[in-house]
């Protein structure tokens, strides 16, 4: 317990230091802000694609989709409150692989592929990512990610819950989904290490935190520990 005290209380000590006016901090500022608003934007659209897959579930998907929105708007205030304007145009690169892959999936009707990439990765990387931010963010995008992060587990969990249900018979595809689209998210991690840093963010957190998320959501679904640990390590090697 007095380790992880005083880990909070040197993270509370490395907040206090952070320069957020310095053009170090806004120039990588200017790429991170730009990737939680692209990815807020990516779900609100994915969550719409899925309420047409789900015909059944759609008054809540569009539910998670307006959320989604919502955060979308926060994110930007929080890029306007420091005066750094947002580079999407590398965010919208950064998710063009698993934009790619979520695009191909819906169009071929694989629902469960769809859920693994939204519901599970691309939520289980924007919680962890805002997990590890928070302590360290200026006052006003913690109070802004202090708030959708609560809002985010009610997404991650609606994957869960369908999966859960359908687990039997979405396995297969489940395993080969995370096959293609867990190695892009380990490349993402890596691509955007150097700026997280610069905002005090460390990557062998973020993959720890993400690592952590993702587990816990396929244990929940039913995968075993041992079919986690396999799962998990695809493309961890490159990370």
């Amino acid at each position: 317990m007095q380790q992880i005290l005083d880990q909070v209380k040197e993270i509370d000590v490395q907040s206090e230091e952070i320069d957020f006016q310095s053009e170090v901090y806004k120039d990588a500022y200017s790429r991170i802000n730009a990737i939680v608003i692209e990815g807020e934007q990516e779900a609100h659209e994915n969550y719409i694609t899925l309420s047409q897959l789900l015909p059944a579930q759609a008054e809540e998907l569009i539910r998670l989709s307006k959320m989604e929105s919502r955060h979308k708007k926060g994110f930007e205030a929080c890029g306007k409150n420091l005066k750094v304007t947002p580079d999407l145009e590398f965010a919208k690169e950064f998710f063009s692989g698993l934009h790619k892959n979520f695009q191909t999936a819906a169009a071929e009707g694989k629902i469960v592929t769809c859920l693994l990439i939204q519901s599970l990765i691309i939520e289980c990387f924007a919680i962890a990512a805002y997990n590890i931010y928070i302590p360290v963010a200026d006052d006003f995008a913690k109070k802004i990610t202090e708030g959708v992060v609560k809002e985010e587990y009610s997404h991650l969990n609606f994957g869960e819950v369908w999966l859960q249900k359908n687990f039997t018979e979405s396995k297969a595809e489940l395993e080969q989904a995370n096959r293609q689209n867990l190695p892009i998210v380990w490349k993402m991690l890596n691509e955007v290490a150097d700026d997280a840093k610069v905002l005090a963010m460390e990557k062998d957190a973020l993959v720890e935190d993400f690592m952590i998320q993702y587990g816990e959501a396929l244990s929940n679904i039913g995968f075993t520990t041992r079919d986690i640990m396999r799962l998990s390590a695809y493309g961890l090697v490159t990370a």
